[in-house]
C-alpha cells in the first residue's frame, strides 16, 4: 500500500451559496450606473459594422473614461476576486478528471459522490477527489498511484463518446489559428459531427459570441450536444440547425463560416451571401482531390481571394537524461485545411475573372 503522506489532506469545500466575487461585483455595478449609461452611449453611436474599417474607437474610448472614475469599483472587485477560494485548482462533484497511471495510460472519468472510478488498476470512490487539487496523487484500493488533473480539449476529443468522425487537437488548434477566430465573432458551421470542432469554436468566440452549426444527421445531435456540454456546460450561444447548409444560412453578418462536409463547394454560395466582406470561409478536407475542386471553385465563384491550403504533420519527441530521439510514430495526415477571404467581386475592382 502506498504511504498515506502520498495522499493530500482533505480540505473542506466552502458554501456554494456564498459567492464573494458576484457580491462585490453586485455593489460595484450598482455604484457605477453613470459610467455604464456613458459606455452604453457610445455603444449605440458607434459603427458595429466589422466589414468596414474605421479610423476611431468610440466605444473604447468612452470606456476609458468610464474606468478611470471607477478606480474604487475595480478595487473591491479585486479584493474579493483575491480573497475568493480559487476554486479551479480543486474537483468539483461533475468535474471531469483524467487519471494518469506510472506507465502514461490515461483514464477519463466524471467525479460523483457516491460514485467510484474503476479499472485493472482497482478502485478510486469520486469522494476522495472531490474538493482535493489537481494535479494531486491518488491511491486505489490496489496500491496503484494515479495522477488526477483535468483534462485537455484534445484529452477529451480523444476520449470522448464517438458518432462521426472526429477532428483531433492538431487540427482543432490549427482551425482556431487559421480561421482567426476572437471573442464575440459569430460563426456558421456545417458538420456538427461528434461535437469536438464545436466545443473548439465555442471556446474561441466566448460568452459574447455566437456558433451556429449545421447537421444533416438529427440522430447524432444529442450525442454531439453531451460531448460538447461535458467541455462547455453553459451553450446558450449555440444555435443546432437539423438541415443541410446548402439550402442557404438563414444568419446574417456572419464573420466566419466552417465546413467540415465532403463536397463545401456546393456551400459557396450560401456562404458568400452570409459572410460580411473581409470574412473568412475555412474547410477541412481529407483528400487533395477534393481540395483541388474546392480550390477551383472559389477561384471560379469570384467573391473570394487569398486562396491557401496547408496541412499539420505532428511529431513527438522522446526526451530523456541518456537520449533525445523523434517517437517511433507520429501523426501525419489527417487532412487539408484550406482558406479563403470573402471579398468584392473582381469585376467591381476592373480585374478580369479567371478564365
Amino acid at each position: 500500500m502506498p504511504d498515506a503522506a502520498l495522499m493530500p489532506d482533505a480540505i473542506p469545500i466552502p458554501d456554494a451559496d456564498a459567492n464573494p466575487v458576484a457580491d462585490a461585483a453586485a455593489v460595484a455595478a450598482a455604484n457605477s450606473d453613470s459610467d455604464n449609461a456613458a459606455v452604453a452611449d457610445a455603444v449605440d453611436t458607434a459603427d458595429p459594422d466589422r466589414s468596414r474599417f474605421a479610423a476611431a474607437n468610440p466605444v473604447a474610448d468612452a470606456a476609458a473614461v468610464a474606468n478611470s472614475d471607477s478606480d474604487s469599483d475595480n478595487a473591491a472587485v479585486a479584493d474579493a476576486v483575491d480573497s475568493a477560494d480559487p476554486d479551479r485548482s480543486r474537483f468539483a462533484a461533475g468535474d471531469l478528471v483524467l487519471f494518469i497511471d506510472r506507465k502514461g495510460r490515461s483514464y477519463q472519468h466524471t467525479l460523483a459522490a457516491g460514485r467510484s472510478f474503476h479499472s485493472h488498476l482497482g478502485a478510486l470512490p469520486g469522494d476522495a477527489v472531490i474538493g482535493q487539487p489537481v494535479g494531486g496523487w491518488y491511491a486505489t484500493n490496489r496500491g496503484h498511484i494515479l495522477l488526477g488533473i483535468r483534462p485537455t480539449l484534445g484529452d477529451y476529443v480523444r476520449l470522448m463518446p464517438r458518432g462521426p468522425q472526429v477532428i483531433y487537437a492538431k487540427d482543432l488548434g490549427n482551425i482556431v489559428s487559421m480561421a482567426d477566430l476572437f471573442p464575440g465573432a459569430v460563426v456558421v458551421e456545417a458538420g456538427f459531427g461528434s461535437g469536438a470542432l464545436t466545443a473548439a469554436l465555442l471556446r474561441a468566440v466566448g460568452p459574447a459570441g455566437r456558433v451556429h452549426s449545421y447537421e444533416i444527421n438529427p440522430d447524432a445531435i444529442p450525442k454531439a450536444m453531451a460531448n460538447v456540454q461535458s467541455v462547455i456546460p453553459d451553450t446558450a450561444n449555440l444555435e443546432v440547425i437539423a438541415g443541410s447548409i446548402f439550402d442557404g444560412i438563414s444568419a446574417t453578418a456572419i464573420d466566419r463560416v466552417i465546413l467540415d462536409l465532403p463536397e463545401p463547394w456546393r456551400a459557396l454560395d450560401a456562404a458568400a451571401s452570409a459572410l460580411i466582406t473581409g470574412g473568412i470561409l475555412l474547410s477541412f478536407l481529407p483528400t487533395i482531390l477534393q481540395v483541388q475542386e474546392l480550390a477551383l471553385a472559389l477561384h471560379d465563384h469570384g467573391s473570394f481571394a487569398r486562396i491557401e491550403t496547408a496541412e499539420t504533420l505532428l511529431r513527438g519527441w522522446n526526451v530523456t537524461r541518456r537520449s533525445v530521439r523523434p517517437a517511433h510514430r507520429m501523426v501525419a495526415h489527417s487532412g487539408f485545411i484550406t482558406t479563403a477571404v470573402r471579398c468584392l467581386e473582381p469585376a467591381r475592382q476592373g480585374y478580369a475573372r479567371s478564365p
